[in-house]
């Protein structure tokens, strides 16, 4: 290609053979094309643009991503000068140099905020295209590193790390591993890798780099300004999350597993007759007939619209179990198999995991639906409107395994409706969510919530709230709640909590479980969401008979069951707050559960501390973390001031403070004179 010999001094020498590419503006956008490979720039809401590079061609516009279709106006530029090209949308410049280098740059002062880096000075470039067949490349994508930055979001994951910088993250689903592709910067932006592909992010030293195992594309959107700014900026592109209807904010009862209809009656009596507050109760898995057939076993539940009666009546919501896995057993089997509906194998049988179910002595060989397609959506949810809804009325549901739990978890070997496994296969959460939001919508339900075991980019804006999957029972678990639930909502999902008390386990008689189950109930109460769930001792082998150990607020003896009524009720006075909480982020995007930093960026230790967090703006919550502890310190941020929610006594910001925390007292402090009853009586002077 011959160009003008003015842009040829600006290329690098160090190259063997530069490239020298040419610019142009369409539609609003900038493009660079040179060696192929076309790149394009556009405006994607106030200080935002979306990247786009292909090799082989013009971008591809409809390759699956999270942003929404709807574009949020912006005012924007493009100017085309020697060698270079530029695009400014309000906060953020972006210059892009002859060889299709970019940077983005603060607006306001032309300084860096990320650039892109090559490889190696000869080749490759920032961006790598290699091929593995049919269109689809392994791609790559580098950023420089900055010594000085943070960075937090990518979901949610069990490294106990807020600060992700340093770490290698998968980005692939799996039970209490959830990838979510944005990443917000201490240096003021915020990310999405839009690609729903199996891949990694490196997050190193020497340079940031993302990975795509199999893609057509590079595709990712960047927004300039504070993390609270950049959650908005997000949460506008990306779909924000419904108003969480009234009932969700209260006590969630659950465990592995009621067998029966008396069983799970008997304990929302007992609650009631107790006179503790709870809003919901769940009914687990195997109350089907089959796997995959996505009703009532009526041997085990008689009597569903009583049961659902009584538990109106008892001002309770019944949340049921409902799983994306069919039974080769099930009657859906052979119409689904015959529609295309479940997800396609390149090798071998059309099964993606062996489970148990009932009628046979061992495990069969199960598929999952295909959430990706619409035809297997629409049916899928005229299953559940059948069953469920429509007899019965219910509509909260509780989506589990749906990462999707496949066994082996070999994505290459996937063919779904929108693409390869390779490819699409991070979005299925999300897209499983949809099923169940669309089709409440259908029906005319105006209230929209389903607990998931997983998510993605945009799961927020189908009413999907996200459990930290199955973990473990003991403190060390528990602190690294913090850090998940902190990320998960630094990546747009406000909906999030954990089993309290964990699930793999946990004896209700042993004293040093009740001191876990204790302080993690406390932690519970003061979460976006507020669920008590797992698997206790004595467990029995997996099967359509199995259940746990008893795991009411009554299991776990006198004195710890004290505590937790006391928790119920702080949770039931704190509902208006929560509920403002959750509007918030319904209208604005911002979070529910905060780091510290996000209220108080300007206060440098706020940035590192992951054992505290905000519930909303006004609520600093310092759970205690380790066993046998009867005091907590804890970092309160400077510009604010801050009062001791159980005692009064006032504390200036910008340090850390001890309290006492006896087994009963979870450290609560107020922000700058707002008053909250965490006391039944109110909050003292």
């Amino acid at each position: 290609m011959n160009q003008p010999a003015e842009n040829q001094t600006r290329i690098s020498l160090a190259q063997s053979s530069p490239t020298l590419g040419t610019f142009r503006e369409r539609d609003g956008a900038l493009e660079w094309s040179g060696r192929q490979e076309t790149l394009r720039i556009e405006p994607w809401g106030p200080d935002a643009v979306r990247v786009r590079a292909r090799l082989g061609g013009p971008v591809l516009m409809d390759t699956p991503g999270a942003l929404l279709d709807e574009v949020p106006a912006a005012e924007s530029s493009v100017k085309i000068g020697d060698g270079e090209g530029q695009l400014t949308v309000g906060a953020l410049t972006v210059q892009v140099d002859a060889e299709g280098l970019i940077r983005f740059l603060r607006t306001d002062d032309l300084s860096e905020l990320l650039a892109e880096q090559r490889a190696h000075f000869w080749w490759p470039g920032s961006r790598l295209y290699t091929a593995v067949g049919n269109g689809h490349h392994r791609l790559e994508q580098r950023f420089a590193a900055y010594d000085d930055e943070k960075l937090y979001g990518l979901g949610q994951h069990q490294h106990g790390r807020l600060d992700q910088k340093g770490l290698v993250v998968d980005l692939v689903q799996r039970n209490a591993e959830v990838g979510v592709p944005v990443l917000c910067s201490s240096r003021g932006y915020t990310l999405l890798w839009n690609n729903p592909a199996i891949g990694r992010v490196e997050l190193a030293y020497n340079g940031t780099r993302w990975v795509a195992d199999s893609a057509r594309q590079i595709d990712y959107w960047i927004t300039a300004g504070g993390l609270a700014d950049g959650q908005r900026r997000y949460s506008a592109v990306t779909g924000r999350t419904p108003m969480l209807p009234e009932w969700a904010a209260g006590f969630w009862q659950c465990k592995l597993r009621y067998r029966t209809q008396d069983e799970l009656l008997a304990v929302a009596r007992e609650y009631k007759r107790r006179g503790l507050p709870i809003s919901a109760i769940v009914c687990d898995f195997f109350h089907w007939t089959h796997l995959g057939e996505w009703r009532f076993d009526p041997a085990e539940w008689p009597d569903p619209a009583a049961m659902v009666r009584e538990l109106d009546e008892l001002g309770i919501k019944l949340v049921v179990s409902v799983w994306p896995s069919v039974s080769p057993l099930s009657e859906n089997h052979p119409v689904m198999e015959q529609r295309g509906y479940f997800i396609g194998t390149e090798y071998g049988p059309m099964a993606h995991a062996d489970w148990p179910d009932k009628g046979v002595a061992s495990t069969v060989q199960v598929a999952f639906y295909d959430a990706t397609n619409p035809g297997a959506r629409d049916f899928v949810w005229s299953k559940v409107k059948e069953h469920y809804l429509e007899p019965y009325g219910i509509t909260a549901f509780w989506l589990d395994a749906c990462e999707p739990e496949l066994k082996p978890g070999f994505q290459e070997n996937l063919r779904y409706w929108a693409g390869p496994g390779l490819e699409v296969g991070n979005s299925y959460p999300a897209e499983n969510s949809r099923t169940f939001y669309e089709g409440l919508r259908a029906a005319g339900e105006t209230e929209v919530v389903t607990l998931n075991r997983s998510a993605w980019a945009g799961s927020q804006r189908y009413g999907a709230a996200l459990w930290s999957g199955d973990i473990g029972t003991d403190f060390a678990t528990l602190r690294r709640q913090i850090a998940a639930g902190l990320n998960t909502a630094m990546s747009g999902i406000p909906w999030w909590n954990t089993d309290i008390g964990g699930f793999h386990g946990g004896d209700p008689d042993d004293p040093a479980y009740r001191e876990v189950m204790i302080r993690w109930f406390q932690f519970g109460a003061l979460s976006p969401l507020m669920r008590l769930h797992g698997f206790r001792d004595p467990g029995m082998p997996l099967g359509p008979e199995m259940t746990g150990g008893a795991n009411e607020v009554w299991s776990y003896g006198e004195e710890a069951g004290a505590i937790m009524e006391r928790y119920l009720r702080l949770r039931e006075r704190l509902k208006p707050y929560v509920l403002d909480v959750m509007r918030q982020a319904h209208e604005e995007g911002v979070p529910v559960m905060r780091p510290l930093f996000l209220e108080f960026p300007e206060d440098p230790v706020a940035w590192s501390v992951d054992d505290a967090y905000l519930l909303g703006r006004d609520l600093l919550v310092a759970p205690v973390l380790t066993a046998g502890a009867t005091a907590r310190t804890t970092y309160l941020p400077a510009g604010g001031s801050w009062a001791d929610a159980w005692t009064g006594v006032r504390y200036a910001g910008g340090a850390a403070v001890t309290v006492d925390a006896p087994l009963e007292r979870i450290p609560l402090f107020l922000r700058d004179g707002v008053r909250l009853p965490i006391a039944p009586e109110g909050v003292p002077g």
